[in-house]
């Protein structure tokens, strides 16, 4: 999957997330994608590389960079929290779509309960 396509298809995956907001709150060259007022996703230029950042469980985390070349740490975020994609032969749509659902669950988790409740209802 090349950059451009990785940014789209995380894009299209996100907003169909239910209660995502798109915005811009760092500037216009940071997409950012938030739950409930907290970010699970962030797309924006690394040193003229698109990147796709997302939220991610510490073990999977590192378990991923070993097995993907297209996932690396965080880009300027927690390197234990966050990854950042990039458009490698080796991520797939299926990965990104995945790794964006883990992110997006991982901050609905942490939100209070009343919340977690409108966000995603049993």
């Amino acid at each position: 999957m090349d950059n451009k396509t990785l940014q789209e298809h995380a894009k299209r995956v996100a907003l169909e997330l239910p209660f995502t907001e798109h915005c811009w709150p760092f500037g216009p060259e940071f997409d950012v994608f938030k739950v409930g007022g907290k970010i699970f996703m962030i797309m924006a230029l690394a040193h003229g590389r698109p990147h796709v950042s997302l939220k991610s469980d510490p073990e999977k985390s590192l378990l991923n960079q070993q097995i993907y070349r297209g996932i690396e740490p965080g880009y300027h975020l927690s390197k234990k929290h966050w990854i950042s994609l990039y458009g490698t032969d080796d991520v797939t749509p299926e990965l990104v779509t995945d790794l964006i659902n883990d992110s997006w669950n991982l901050v609905v988790d942490k939100l209070p309960k009343k919340d977690q409740k409108w966000i995603r209802p049993v």
